[in-house]
């Protein structure tokens, strides 16, 4: 009988060891960290975050160091909205390059860019139906990493913006790409021109 105990107190004392060495995060341990590094990254960059009511105000544009918090969670700031002419907008079906820089806002380091690769630019065929609006890579560095899904967090900003533009993104996990969503990670891009390829 103290053989049945003592084996039944070890094998206790061994699933209590194997559970203090578990040090994996729970979803909302890894949701609190990406709210920390987006709050931790607008505090340190400067950022003024304006409301949706100011930014319809100005023509749905941001000045200086302003972004807007879209209801999707992305944070946008607008440097240059594109050409002019309304018919540059960026229609279903169009062909849209990017050349863009990534950051990934937990470990603060660039992740992706292809801003000094001439010969190398990203490309997406997008597309809107009845219910949904997406995108998908045909090519580039997103599409080498992260496979042919858009992140929705780039796709809300073409409402606002027409061909040639350059926009900032706080992209949080939920609207990032498959990787994002599956770590629960944010990431910064500077789309330093999103450009109309038909």
């Amino acid at each position: 009988m103290k053989k049945l105990t003592l084996f039944f107190l070890a094998l206790l004392a061994v699933s209590f060891a194997f559970q203090a060495c578990d040090n994996t995060k729970t979803y909302a341990e890894m949701l609190d960290e990406e709210k920390s590094a987006i709050k931790a990254f607008i505090k340190d960059s400067n950022i003024v975050v304006i409301s949706q009511s100011e930014f319809h105000a100005q023509d749905s544009m941001t000045y200086d160091n302003e972004y807007v918090q879209l209801a999707s969670g992305v944070y946008m700031h607008i440097v240059r909205k594109g050409f002019t002419n309304l018919a540059d907008t960026i229609k279903p079906n169009d062909l849209v390059l990017v050349r863009f820089k990534e950051y990934g806002l937990i470990e603060g380091v660039e992740t992706l860019s292809n801003l000094n690769e001439p010969t190398v630019v990203d490309e997406f065929r997008y597309t809107v139906t009845s219910s949904s609006i997406a995108g998908l890579f045909t090519g580039g560095y997103m599409y080498m990493a992260y496979g042919s899904s858009v992140p929705a967090g780039w796709l809300v900003a073409l409402t606002y913006v027409r061909d040639g533009a350059h926009v900032k993104l706080i992209v949080p996990s939920k609207m990032g790409h498959q990787n994002a969503q599956r770590q629960v990670y944010p990431y910064y891009y500077d789309i330093q021109k999103f450009q109309i390829w038909n």
